[in-house]
């Protein structure tokens, strides 16, 4: 074991391998506090190549690797086993901005780079990186890329899928990928890359990336609009596509017990609390005051229970801070049975009904928390109080899962729609994703990494 820690010291430094249980504890449990592990050891490389050097010697002497970015997983994707025989590879110090072309509209960063660092960078050239998620400013881009983050403006500009141009990657054997194109269209064989987005480190560690940049909106227009239905939220997206076009950015949905909820611990923050709150913006170019009139002349035609529209930038900020604010309002409430499921928009409402009454009927009195992306379909969906308290919550998690993620199959959904599947889904996925995926999934891992040494016990080992 010494010998061990003094090879990995001679790649990375002494002080950037850390071996006490003070030291390596904030890289062993998950962000929910739900998975502990140990390891052998955690450490920070600088660079690509000792990112290799070290995936040499682990292959050398079989020791299994965990790439761990922000630690901001909620499926205990960058939590290693309790063996204490695993390496937790943290890429905090891989965190350059190594070019921004903005005749190309493009970024390459390091892993390791914050996505609010991106943002900035990106902000200081005038131009707009779009992912934005409630942990930007501890997440970082490799560990976006290894879940596919979606975030809040997916409904115009995609998931990390669709911003990336390019990547590098150490794969298990310690060759290095470089596929850090800034290219658009390329029609010159498969895509490699795309094995290694949503494979959440365990085809391969992502060094770096080049993603898409987009012209810095100079306008806006934000909207806090109460309404009766669920199915009357869904005509709302429709309708706002059709008005706006691409000019609409994000469409939220919080039902009304998000809402009741918020007004308990944030009062006199929310406008009003209707059966469903929907939180409306516009990006463009040009002027926020003529984009908000518009905006404010098609809500004039449109029924609703009630209505505010930002009148500035700091009423903007709040509006979003409101539905920033909701997973962290909701912890102060005790546990709950999370789920990050998607379903087509067209089909939000009838999964609602659906699923709240099949929860209902096994677990009557059951409180249901709906709120996220309706645009893209992708709803944060929280169930708590199965029984007359939280004490034995969890002891109803499989049966609660089960029926959500029925409904989501009979909606043709995904049960992982933006935070990945660690270990927490990995069964579930096996039930529900269609055999062949998974046969090419599972051809995929052997042939990548073939001694499975690459984030083991996450879902490619359980499907």
């Amino acid at each position: 074991m010494n010998d061990l820690i003094h090879r990995l010291a001679e790649i990375v430094g002494p002080t950037h391998v850390l071996t006490q249980d003070g030291d390596t504890a904030p890289y062993l449990t998950d962000w929910r506090g739900r998975y502990h592990g140990r390891c052998v050891a955690v450490v920070a490389p600088a660079s690509t190549a000792e990112v290799a050097a070290l995936v040499r010697l682990c292959a050398a002497r079989h020791i299994a690797i965990v790439p761990q970015g922000g630690n901001t997983s909620t499926c205990g994707a960058a939590t290693p086993d309790t063996s204490g025989l695993q390496l937790v590879l943290s890429l905090a110090r891989m965190q350059g901005i190594r070019d921004i072309d903005c005749a190309n509209n493009s970024i390459t960063v390091e892993a390791g780079a914050t996505l609010a660092s991106v943002q900035t960078a990106a902000r200081e050239a005038s131009r707009l990186f779009p992912l934005s998620l409630a942990s930007e400013g501890s997440c970082q881009i490799g560990g976006n890329l290894s879940t596919n983050a979606g975030g809040l403006a997916v409904l115009r500009y995609g998931t990390m899928r669709e911003l990336c141009l390019g990547l590098e990657v150490v794969l298990a054997d310690g060759r290095v990928l470089h596929a850090l194109s800034g290219l658009r269209k390329d029609s010159s064989g498969l895509d490699v890359k795309q094995l290694f987005i949503g494979a959440e480190g365990q085809l391969g560690i992502i060094t770096a990336a080049t993603l898409k940049l987009f012209p810095l909106p100079d306008a806006s227009a934000t909207a806090w609009i109460g309404v009766d239905s669920a199915d009357t939220a869904i005509h709302w997206l429709g309708a706002l596509r059709q008005a706006f076009g691409d000019r609409l950015t994000s469409f939220e949905i919080l039902s009304e017990p998000c809402q009741r909820l918020l007004d308990k611990h944030q009062a006199g923050r929310l406008p009003f609390i209707a059966p469903w709150a929907l939180l409306i913006e516009l990006s463009d170019a040009g002027d926020s005051a003529e984009l908000g009139e518009r905006l404010t002349m098609w809500l004039a035609e449109q029924q609703m229970v009630d209505g505010v529209i930002a009148q500035s930038e700091a009423e903007r900020l709040k509006l979003w801070q409101l539905r920033e604010d909701m997973s962290e309002t909701q912890k102060k409430e005790g546990a709950s049975i999370k789920h990050d499921i998607g379903v087509p928009s067209s089909a939000i409402a009838a999964f609602i009904a659906a699923c709240g009454d099949a929860l209902q009927a096994a677990f009557p009195g059951c409180r249901i928390m709906v709120f996220g992306h309706a645009g893209d379909g992708n709803l944060h969906y929280n169930v708590s109080h199965t029984r007359t308290d939280n004490a034995a919550l969890f002891d109803d998690e499989a049966a609660v899962n089960a029926i959500v993620y029925d409904q989501v199959a009979h909606y043709g959904g995904t049960l992982a729609a933006e935070h990945g599947v660690g270990q927490l889904k990995g069964a579930w996925l096996a039930r529900y994703k269609d055999p062949v995926a998974l046969s090419i999934m599972r051809s995929m891992k052997q042939a990548l990494d073939p001694q499975g040494l690459m984030n083991p016990g996450k879902w490619l080992s359980q499907i």
